[in-house]
């Protein structure tokens, strides 16, 4: 729905929402106007209903409204006398319109001074988790979102197991685009396993202004902009189309940004003719290929454990090993090992045609360069560049493409050129040979991403492996994900302020009984 939809949609609400309380505000003291007009209606029946006029604001956040209307239709039949539990049901199961038939059927009084506790446990607790779910939901939306690694892309820079903070704030919070959903959860309900939105009605994009701009090698979280499955625990059995927030979190590290070009020469990165230089804390890894003597015994289990070893690795002929994701430091120590004689980097020099965008002889380790799409900037399209922007210019911008030979139309019209809409970036596993990243599916326009990983809080070795083989990795408890040096915990530190705190209460606590007893 386009921002103008919304807009006569939020009209129209106010309309209803006047004609079935105004009877209710004049027998607050108020005007029949005052509950037609937008928004100011809404600051009026928070004073009626003696509640917090910041609710208003509120009632227009996504997901979170869904849990405070029913609040707000509650507080205005109790405010007006009707506190049966039946009143109540009525009230939520109606969406609202129970009111309505109050407010011309029923004889009521309004109860100014009403007592604001609520009327016994279950609607005590109610309200609380009601509460709870709004704060948690406003978080997890525009602060600080809990994300897990699920995959091996980004070893060892992050590891499979590590729990993180992500930021929403650091690139500009995204407000959600499907307002019906259920709270804090992807697009599946956990143990039902069903969806957890529904597609229609939808919010047009919107971020808030950021802290910062995406940076080469940031290391980001953005909805995987090609992904159709019907939901994250379904194999494809078909192409279902979802919305952009609902898509798969992936998280990988930024490679190129809007205006760059990418060349990948022998593995390889280069940005605008000059070689990536990753930061210190990026662990690149590659295949290798690593010649044994024959004869001298090799242990490829004391081998996958000395060099800690996590991906696929093994014997492809009796002289030759080849290990598919090693960092520089352990390829260091693999020649130290007696009996391999040789070590060497595997560069694929196969052309294969799963690579973006499907046209080229290139592969992983060989392609480019591809220009990186910046808002406002200019293309000429032909039938050699429009495989780049396809996708581009169809799916993500919403445009009328048609190709008929050599013509190319646009919403109808022939062109020869492209103006892109929205910024893209270039997205990449540091895993290279065991990473599905860009160089399989092209560009991650603007409006996917989701946030900066900032922190570690949590992270279980053997995650995938059933919780009987966990194990906790003490040295990247609490440590930053970005930062110069190596990385650092603060585990301990949160320790000994969690220990301050509990103090604190306990003297505090000791006190105010002390006092008490002497009143």
């Amino acid at each position: 729905m386009e921002i103008s939809g919304w807009l006569l949609f939020i009209l129209f609400v106010q309309v209803i929402h006047g004609i079935g309380t105004w009877k209710l505000y004049v027998k607050a003291g108020r005007k029949v106007w005052e509950a037609f007009v937008p928004i100011y209606n809404g600051i009026v029946l928070m004073q009626i209903i003696n509640r917090p006029k910041y609710w208003i604001l509120l009632l227009f956040i996504p997901v979170i409204n869904l849990f405070l209307f029913p609040i707000i239709w509650i507080e205005t039949l109790r405010t007006f006398g009707k506190k049966s539990t039946l009143d109540m049901v009525l009230g939520v199961v109606t969406l609202g319109f129970y009111i309505a038939y109050v407010n011309y059927t029923q004889e009521v009084t309004y109860h100014a001074n009403r007592d604001l506790t609520p009327p016994n446990k279950t609607m005590d607790t109610l309200g609380s988790l009601s509460f709870a779910i709004v704060v948690a939901t406003i978080v997890h939306t525009y602060i600080l979102q809990p994300f897990v690694i699920p995959t091996s892309s980004l070893e060892k820079s992050l590891l499979v197991g590590d729990f993180l903070l992500v930021s929403k704030f650091h690139y500009g919070a995204r407000t959600p685009m499907t307002p019906i959903a259920a709270p804090m959860v992807h697009d599946t309900i956990p143990v039902v396993k069903v969806k957890s939105y529904v597609s229609k009605p939808s919010l047009p994009y919107f971020r808030f202004p950021a802290l910062q701009s995406i940076e080469r090698n940031d290391i980001v979280v953005f909805n995987w902009p090609t992904d159709t499955l019907f939901h994250m625990y379904k194999a494809a059995d078909k192409r279902y189309d979802k919305p952009i927030d609902k898509k798969t979190n992936y998280v990988k590290r930024c490679t190129a940004i809007p205006g760059d070009k990418i060349e990948i020469k022998e593995g390889i990165v280069f940005i605008n003719g000059k070689e990536s230089i990753l930061p210190e804390r990026a662990k690149p890894q590659f295949s290798y290929k690593v010649a044994w003597d024959g004869t001298t015994p090799v242990n490829l289990d004391y081998i996958k454990e000395e060099l800690k070893i996590t991906d696929a690795f093994g014997q492809i002929a009796k002289d030759t090993l080849v290990f598919s994701a090693l960092p520089l430091e352990s390829v260091e120590r693999l020649k130290s090992i007696p009996g391999l004689t040789k070590v060497e980097r595997i560069i694929h020099k196969e052309v294969d045609k799963t690579i973006f965008p499907g046209t080229k002889d290139w592969n992983v380790d060989n392609l480019g360069p591809i220009y990186i799409p910046q808002a406002g900037k200019t293309v000429e399209l032909n039938n050699e560049t429009l495989p780049f922007y396809k996708k581009v210019i169809s799916e993500y911008e919403g445009k009328d493409l048609k190709v008929n030979g050599n013509e190319i139309r646009i919403d109808g019209k022939v062109t020869t050129s492209y103006t892109f809409e929205q910024d893209y970036y270039w997205m990449m596993g540091d895993n290279r040979h065991n990473s599905l990243d860009s160089r399989y599916w092209g560009f991650v326009p603007a409006d996917h991403i989701v946030g900066k990983p900032i922190f570690i809080w949590m992270s279980i070795e053997g995650i995938n492996d059933g919780i009987k083989n966990w194990s906790i990795r003490g040295n990247r408890l609490f440590t930053t994900v970005s930062g110069t040096g190596q990385p650092q915990s603060y585990f301990k530190y949160f320790l000994f302020a969690l220990a301050g705190y509990f103090a604190f209460d306990y003297f505090r606590n000791k006190k105010k009984k002390k006092e008490e007893n002497n009143v």
